[in-house]
Parts: structure tokens; C-alpha cells; sequence
């Protein structure tokens, strides 16, 4: 059967959003409200969308909290629209987290990624020391740290993605700084029993932004694409939200951790030659493919929540589609291709 392309930004969101059964059951046995730290990102809209209609399915009166500075007041608004209450904060304060509203979740999903490189100490305060103000404030509330798969070194790619039972090696100072923020997390389960998940993602995926996104908007602009990264793991962006909010049961002291991508290894020529196909756009290579990738096994997350919704083949199409069509698309690039570290 073939899966049609939501026609605009409205639709797109709404099936971003839409709960599985899994995240109503977990969700339903929450005792408190749900609070979103850092919900103004890219992942944080439609996360918060999913949690509040799965709480409505399941007949909770628990409300979901979004906290973030809020810079886009019409992306604010449109979550209240949706339901959710809307907190204003800088969390990178320490002075702003006796206000936030008492939780019986939290997911919190505030980082810094890019200019990471040039402005290190930022970078440190924002990955490494706020995290132990939330851990303070939320002491014994369970807890969801979306972290990242940057914290795997590159592998072999003939070996494919890292598992969870694997050491971390962080390259660079984002991946250092991502990895002290798991740990500060790790040390508050210890520290105050807190029932702790750590997400480490890579990559989430829906048509404005993501690597495919980005790869599909570097043909469009008639530019090489950079093969040097040979491949990369991605997930639609719904099925890794369902997976991070289902890892609120699972929350354990010691911190639980879980890789979330898809299960399949796509070559970065490959996603460009197809992209490049559907679209009917001229392409070009360049770089030469290394031997090694950031790759994450998110075998574990498949077996407990299932595989993802939408497969590679299908978003792929959908983006070539949504790029060619000029749909919006963020402007936020991972910047995946980076071997060094260095964002």
C-alpha cells in the first residue's frame, strides 16, 4: 500500500503527533502533569501535541506543560490551541527553576548544538551544568534526557551502530559536553532515587528538517553532495517521539539507557541518488566514502515498541516531493556530515 504525503504543514504535524496505543497506556499511569523543558525546539511541538492526546484518549486531567523561552509567540500559540500551557523561561538561569510549575514527568529536551565549537563555555553550561539544576528541581520525578548517538565514536561500518552495552567515546567538544549531561543525569538517579531514561537519538526525520531534508535541499540548490560520511541512521520523527515518551516507563535508578533510530544503515549516496531520481534533479558527488560512521543500534527500542511507521523508501519520497513542491522547510541543518566533532 502506498503512503501519501500529508499535503501541508497542518497535516504533517497532526500525524507527527498522533499517539500509538503505547504511549496512551504509558502516559495513563503518570500521576501528575507532564512537564516539556526546553519544548520550543524542533522535536518539542509535536512531542507536547502527542503526549496531550494521548492523556485526552486515555481520560487524564493531567496537563502538559511546555517550558521554553518562547522567542516564536505564534508557535506558542498554536500549542495552546492544541491544549498545552505554555511556561516562559530561561532555563539556562539557575535562578528561573523554583518557578516551574511541580511535575509527575519530565522530558527534557534542552541542548545546544551548533556554535558549539566557537563558544565552548556556553556550550558546557547549556549540555553539562543545567542539567543538574532540572536534576535538582525534579528530584525524584521520573525523567526522560534526550541525549544523542554523538556520544558513540565512528565505527566500522561493516560492523553497523553502536548498542547501548557499548563504551562511549564523545568526538569533540558537543559530544563531551552531551555525554557530562548523561552523567549528571545518571548521578541524580544515584543521588536522589530518581527514575532516570537516557535518549540517545539520532537522527529524527520529517520533511522540514533532518538529514534526508538536508541532503534533498543541498540538490535542490544545485550543490555537491559530501559522501565523506558514508551512512547514516535515521527514524520518523513520530515513532521516535512515541518511543521517548513510552521510555517514561521504564525510567530506573540506574538510569536506563536507550538508542533510538531506525534499524537500517542507508548509504548517504544512496538517500542522494533517490532523492535526486524522484525529484528529477541533476546530481553531484563529491568526497569519497570513509570507512567509518556515527552509527547507533537501536535494536532494544524495536523490541519494545516495535518498528518504525513510515520506512526510509517512503520519507524519502515525501521529501524530494516536499523540497521540489517549495514547501517550508526549518533551515536547521544537523549538520551530519561533520567527522570531527567540531559543530
Amino acid at each position: 500500500m502506498t503512503l501519501h504525503r500529508p499535503e501541508d504543514e497542518t497535516a504533517l504535524d497532526e500525524l507527527l503527533s498522533a499517539p500509538t496505543p503505547g504511549v496512551t497506556e504509558a502516559l495513563s499511569a503518570i500521576d501528575g502533569d507532564i512537564v516539556l523543558l526546553g519544548g520550543g525546539g524542533k522535536v518539542g511541538p509535536t512531542l507536547a501535541r502527542m503526549a496531550r492526546r494521548a492523556l485526552d484518549e486515555a481520560g487524564s486531567d493531567s496537563r502538559v506543560i511546555s517550558v521554553s523561552r518562547w522567542s516564536d509567540e505564534t508557535a506558542a500559540a498554536s500549542l495552546r490551541e492544541h491544549g498545552i500551557e505554555i511556561v516562559s523561561a530561561d532555563l539556562s538561569d539557575p535562578d528561573s527553576w523554583a518557578g516551574l510549575p511541580d511535575a509527575g514527568a519530565v522530558m527534557y529536551l534542552l541542548g545546544h548544538k551548533f556554535g558549539a565549537t566557537g563558544n565552548p563555555a556556553k556550550t558546557w553550561w547549556l549540555n553539562a551544568v543545567v542539567p543538574g539544576f532540572c536534576a535538582s528541581r525534579y528530584r525524584g520525578v521520573p525523567s526522560v534526557a534526550y541525549s544523542t548517538g554523538n556520544v558513540y565514536p565512528l565505527r566500522p561500518v561493516s560492523r553497523g551502530g553502536a548498542t547501548e552495552q557499548d563504551p562511549i567515546g564523545p568526538v569533540g567538544m558537543y559530544a563531551q559536553s552531551c555525554a557530562a549531561r548523561e552523567q549528571a543525569f545518571a548521578e541524580a538517579a544515584d543521588r536522589w532515587g530518581t527514575p532516570t531514561a537516557i535518549y540517545r537519538l539520532n537522527y529524527a526525520c520529517e520533511l522540514r528538517y533532518g538529514v534526508i531534508a538536508d541532503i534533498a535541499r543541498t540538490i535542490a540548490e544545485g550543490a555537491p553532495v559530501d559522501v565523506t560520511m558514508p551512512a547514516v541512521n535515521v527514524v520518523w520523527q513520530r515513532d521516535s517521539n512515541a518511543w521517548s515518551l513510552q521510555t517514561l516507563a521504564h525510567a530506573s535508578n540506574p538510569a536506563f539507557v536507550l538508542n533510538g533510530t531506525g534499524p537500517e544503515t542507508l548509504s548517504t549516496r544512496y538517500i542522494a541518488e533517490v532523492l535526486a531520481e524522484h525529484a528529477g534533479w541533476d546530481l553531484e558527488i563529491t568526497g569519497e566514502e570513509a570507512n567509518t560512521a556515527l552509527l547507533n543500534n537501536a535494536a532494544r527500542a524495536h523490541e519494545m515498541f516495535g518498528y518504525p511507521s513510515i520506512p526510509p523508501a517512503t520519507i524519502i519520497r515525501w521529501v524530494a516531493e516536499w523540497v521540489s513542491s517549495g514547501a517550508r522547510t526549518l533551515g536547521k541543518p544537523t549538520k551530519f556530515q561533520q567527522r570531527d566533532g567540531g559543530f
